[in-house]
């Protein structure tokens, strides 16, 4: 799934039915999700956050600056936050099976459309930005709207996109990509704050005043102070008492998960309070997580306790939920708290059905689901019982010599049986994307060829979702394939179910593929496709012999003719 975070803030915090325009143009793209709204009256500025797939944002971002631009007059704007515009700043934000680089090239476009539709100013800033000067927003900003009619004119502040024109009512606005950035607490049994703040100034990247043997702040010669840097980039923290609580904390944003995760800085803190004669009683997230980090922070935990997290995610997550202290406070939920699982509730979706209410849909007049999301069943149930082997044999006496496989077979057991779960959707959903096209009235010419194009890339789509199905069989038939050489004796035949349902995966989806580009009028789409259908089937198929002679020999079965 690709999702793609975005956190515009607007220069109005105190007018609701403006803001409420605002939310209401992003809310009407489809794959979009508004997730919050945040007025400030005092900075009179509110920050909107929503997340969607990589089309969904571009056009919501758009719409919402677009929005801004026709209800915000900046010539009548004042509030405590620094800005330079109704939109002043709008960054994109990689959540999951999206790039930076992919960021970065929304933004480009986004930026590029504003200032060419709207006529506003647009600068790049942080990883969109085209030199270091402006890679820091506060540089961007410096002078801010009061300014930027001078700033427009010097050569060194030439927009990114559009022209070096003041536009008085909508100012400039600031856009780029960045890493997502997690608020995160980290509670203590003390009500000292100064403790808190103490363990902060440590883990934080700029650091502590640096203090000689005497406890005096040295200093440099030219009589600034000197600073230690601290435990931690990417992380800027504090310390304060919270009264709700009854305790302090230490508060911190951590800009770069991926460089600083929350538990490697949890665990620094435990370390540090442990030295000062106190305790960590656990953590609070504020907002929303990504998945990732969460599975991160569970797999960290289980390598340190010797366990395998080739298991569910669900496992890890409550590994990471309970190794973090995620629920000192209150309850951690992860549909409300990761973000992957907030706005992946989908009470229609197949994947959410019992065993026997699938079939029953499955047995129905409907088209839908049919033979594409049922291969893609056969996937994913392969490579979960790979995965079962996998952990039916770590640890265990006579295999321990196999640990590392069998994780490494586990972890990816558990990412494939994901991708099949996701593309038992994802096939209906094409299938019902090409219907819709097809059910499409066309009345004049144009509008003939307009469908008929429609229906050609609709049926494209719809091929190349159970070819995705078919190139992740090979994947499903080498941890079938380990898993029955180096796996637990006694669920050998479980690896050998494992490849007749990987086997059962390919051939179905070969047999979507082919169906399908029998509709098609590209025939160099149709030879690639076909002819690499066919190579990754030949393939699936000699993979699959492989498995079942391997546990053929274990369980002494002799080979008769006709039967593998």
């Amino acid at each position: 799934m690709k999702l793609i975070e975005c956190v515009p803030n607007f220069s109005e915090g105190r007018d609701m039915a403006v803001l409420e325009k605002i939310a209401a143009a992003i809310k009407e793209v489809n794959g979009v999700t508004l997730l919050d709204m945040d007025p400030g009256a005092d900075t009179n500025r509110t920050v909107f956050t929503f997340i969607g797939s990589p089309d969904g944002i571009r056009e919501a971002a758009f719409r919402a600056i677009k929005k801004g631009s026709e209800l915000i007059d900046m010539t009548k704007h004042s509030g405590a936050h620094a800005r330079m515009g109704a939109t002043d700043v709008c960054p994109f934000i990689p959540v999951s099976g999206v790039t930076m680089e992919e960021c970065v090239k929304i933004s480009e476009e986004v930026g590029e459309r504003v200032a060419r539709e709207l006529h506003i100013p647009v600068y790049l800033y942080e990883y969109s930005a085209k030199c270091e000067e402006r890679t820091n927003l506060a540089n961007i900003r410096e002078g801010e709207y009061e300014g930027l009619s001078e700033k427009l004119k010097d050569p060194r502040w030439k927009p990114d996109f559009g022209e070096a024109v003041f536009n008085p009512g909508s100012g400039a606005t600031v856009m780029g990509a960045r890493e997502f950035l997690i608020a995160y607490n980290i509670n203590l049994n003390t009500t000292d704050a100064k403790m808190a703040k103490s363990i902060a100034n440590t883990i934080r990247e700029k650091g502590k005043v640096k203090r000689d043997a005497a406890g005096k702040i040295v200093k440099d010669s030219e009589g600034n102070k000197v600073m230690e840097p601290g435990l931690f980039n990417h992380c800027k923290a504090t310390g304060w008492y919270i009264d709700q609580y009854k305790q302090a904390q230490v508060t911190m944003n951590l800009t770069n998960y991926k460089v600083t995760p929350p538990h490697l800085v949890f665990d620094a803190v435990c370390d540090l309070a442990s030295k000062m004669g106190l305790r960590v009683t656990g953590s609070e997230l504020v907002g929303l997580i990504p998945l990732e980090a969460m599975l991160m922070a569970g797999t960290y935990y289980l390598e340190k306790q010797g366990k395998s997290a080739g298991i569910p995610d669900s496992d890890i997550i409550r590994t990471a939920i309970q190794s973090l202290g995620l629920e000192d406070i209150s309850p951690f939920e992860p549909k409300k708290k990761i973000i992957e699982y907030y706005i992946s509730d989908r009470p229609d979706a197949l994947t959410e059905m019992t065993i026997k209410g699938f079939c029953d849909e499955l047995s129905t007049d409907s088209p839908a689901p049919g033979g594409g999301s049922v291969a893609a069943l056969c996937g994913a149930l392969s490579a979960a019982l790979s995965a079962m082997v996998s952990n039916l044999t770590y640890g265990k006496k006579g295999y321990t010599q196999h640990n590392k496989t069998m994780d490494e077979i586990g972890r990816k057991g558990q990412e494939l049986k994901k991708e099949f779960v996701y593309a038992i959707d994802k096939d209906t959903d094409a299938f019902n994307e090409l219907m819709a096209v097809i059910k499409t009235k066309a009345k004049t010419p144009e509008e003939e060829a307009e469908k008929a194009a429609r229906l050609e890339e609709a049926t494209k789509k719809a091929t190349l979702v159970p070819m995705e199905t078919l190139e992740l069989t090979i994947g499903a038939m080498e941890i079938a394939l380990t898993a029955a050489k180096l796996g637990n004796k006694n669920s050998v035949s479980d690896a050998g179910v494992a490849a007749l349902c990987a086997q059962a995966a390919a051939k179905s989806a070969y047999y979507n593929v082919v169906i399908n580009l029998q509709n098609i009028s590209d025939e160099s789409f149709k030879k690639e496709i076909g002819a690499k259908a066919e190579e990754i089937l030949a393939k699936a198929y000699k993979m699959s012999d492989e498995v079942q002679t391997a546990v053929d020999v274990v369980l002494g079965i002799k080979q008769t003719a006709g039967i593998a």
